[in-house]
């Protein structure tokens, strides 16, 4: 086959790889997973990567392990006695040790001695979430009934205990959500003997990001209370300026002032929580189609972790999207209102407009008639001292023929009356066109 000789697009080799970079871990029973997730509990949105990185590069000179690229946003190779997979999120980045063998005490945190004290005390952030994940071999239905008898009630809380069948029933996943005493979440996974390792990996791995994004969308919950608080306040507000507006009282301009300020504020609570709401819509899809490639099928009649989440998680989700659409309808309200307000305001001011250029045609027809009566007065003047002209003008000739400057006046006082009215109206018509 011939080999492509166009030019490559810049990005198109590194998004082809991104597709490939974060392969699953490959297990095999007995084994165990040690998982920890670090973030900020500031209202930064955006890691400080380099930080990150250097912390990461800091725990791989401990162990004498070469270092990842300056850019790089993923790492996995073996760390000490066990493996280690790294991963940098926007809010958060995670640590997980995956080690051969099972303690003897069942999630035995000894896992963790791979991270130091000290290099975990400098960690850029705080545990968004910790957990242990214990992987076992079942051989036949007896031995798993054993386990599921004698080992898993001590393991976990019965009354949130959540475990199914997952993967076509070739494996078990069992937890309850629960802190334990030394801070860590539980997982067990109980396998047959024939599974697969990247089969076992994916499972591992899946119950981790269930985990990490059901912990990430919970931080969305105490805000959403906030925001409900606030929207209840500014709701009780809106309707009493909306109630005034209805039955006409107050000033208008004041109350618009008001709905302004509160506008802004609803805006403000909008822009503060828009990323914390999108996150959360986002990671709660994500723990749904988790759970849902898992593909569980009920053990025994215990709940499943769809049903779990349906009851324990869902509810809380729920409270998340309800704050977030009445801020939403809250927002669409406050607009309708102000709206409203601004045309009863512009209707207002038109018509105290229509009435002041009411008066002003009024003036105008006033000033019209003062100049008409000037005009008049005009006519009478420039005809008197047009005739006294024609008077001093034609007087002589009139004596020459035998006329009193009388008759001369009455004669020529007519004519010139009528030219100077006759041409004051041409005037008047020329200005008007």
């Amino acid at each position: 086959m011939p080999e492509i000789t166009l030019s490559n697009h810049p990005l198109r080799y590194e998004l082809s790889n991104e597709l490939h970079a974060r392969p699953f871990p490959e297990l095999e029973a007995p084994c165990r997973a040690a998982f920890l997730a670090i973030k900020k509990p500031s209202k930064a949105i955006e890691r400080d990567r380099a930080l990150d990185r250097k912390h990461l590069t800091d725990l791989l000179d401990r162990h004498g392990v070469a270092h990842p690229s300056s850019d790089a946003d993923h790492y996995s190779g073996q760390l000490g006695h066990g493996f280690l997979k790294w991963e940098l999120h926007t809010e958060f980045v995670t640590y997980t040790i995956f080690a051969d063998t099972v303690a003897e005490t069942p999630f035995d945190p000894s896992v963790f001695s791979i991270f130091p004290e000290d290099w975990l005390a400098d960690a850029p952030g705080a545990v968004l979430t910790a957990a242990l994940v214990r992987v076992e071999e079942y051989k036949d239905d007896d031995d798993l009934d054993d386990i599921l008898n004698t080992k898993i009630p001590h393991w976990f809380v019965p009354e949130s205990l959540a475990a199914s069948h997952v993967i076509d029933g070739e494996a078990i996943i069992t937890g309850d959500f629960r802190i334990d005493d030394a801070g860590y979440i539980r997982f067990a996974v109980l396998t047959k003997p024939d599974i697969g390792m990247r089969r076992l990996g994916r499972i591992v791995q899946r119950l981790l990001e269930i985990e990490t994004y059901k912990s990430a969308s919970m931080l969305t919950l105490p805000i959403a209370r906030n925001v409900s608080r606030r929207v209840s306040k500014l709701d009780e507000n809106l309707t009493e300026i909306v109630q005034q507006m209805a039955e006409g009282h107050g000033s208008e301009i004041k109350t618009l002032d008001r709905l302004l300020i509160m506008a802004a504020e609803i805006e403000l609570l909008s822009s503060s929580t828009a990323f914390r709401f999108g996150a959360a819509g986002a990671y709660e899809a994500i723990v749904t189609r988790r759970i849902s490639v898992l593909r569980e099928e009920r053990l025994k009649g215990r709940q499943l972790f769809s049903e779990f989440m349906t009851r324990r998680y869902d509810p809380a989700m729920r409270t998340c999207r309800s704050a977030q659409q009445r801020l939403t309808d809250l927002s669409a309200r406050a607009e309708r209102a102000a709206n409203l307000l601004r045309t009863r305001v512009d209707v207002a001011s038109a018509e105290q407009n229509h009435e002041v250029l009411k008066k002003m045609d009024r003036r105008a027809a006033l000033q019209l008639r003062l100049q008409e009566t000037v005009e008049g007065l005009s006519v009478v003047a420039i005809s008197y001292y047009a005739v006294s002209l024609a008077g001093y003008l034609l007087t002589p000739l009139g004596y020459k023929y035998g006329y009193d400057k009388t008759v001369v006046l009455a004669v020529v006082t007519i004519p010139i009356v009528g030219f100077v009215l006759a041409t004051s109206r041409r005037i008047h018509k020329k200005l008007g066109r």
